[in-house]
């Protein structure tokens, strides 16, 4: 049959940071609907209810900011990719045009021994153009 690798140290801190920003989010009162959605168009990390709204949270891990902050590295090109996922997600799941939705960031950095995490909500929107196939 199929054998699974296991994750490499640069996924398992992944996977650590995603686990440590849903335990976050959870606290703030959102629902967890998916981790680590995967499609032909890219991968969402968490997918979540915020009461009526469907949020999909991207997180970033920066061990250091020197070079920017994990918000700064969501650029345009992965807004775009994270929009097109999130697309792919609403047909599949046959939500489009049915709920309100947003993307956050969750940044996290080192703080001497604890972690940081910072929670940018509505990071970014949707364009219109985006909106057509």
């Amino acid at each position: 049959m199929f054998k699974t690798r296991p994750a490499s140290p640069a996924q398992q801190k992944g996977l650590y940071y995603e686990k440590l920003a849903l335990e976050f989010l959870r606290r703030h009162g959102l629902r967890l609907q998916q981790k680590n959605y995967h499609c032909r168009l890219g991968e969402i990390d968490l997918i979540l209810l915020d009461a009526q709204v469907l949020v999909f949270a991207e997180v970033r891990f920066r061990a250091r900011n020197d070079f920017g902050t994990g918000f700064e590295t969501v650029g345009r090109y992965k807004q775009q990719k994270l929009i097109r996922c999130a697309q792919f997600y609403l047909l599949e799941k046959k939500l489009y045009e049915k709920c309100d939705l947003r993307f956050d960031i969750l940044s996290i950095s080192r703080n001497q021994e604890e972690a940081e995490i910072h929670w940018i909500k509505n990071a970014f929107s949707v364009e219109p153009s985006m909106t057509t196939w």
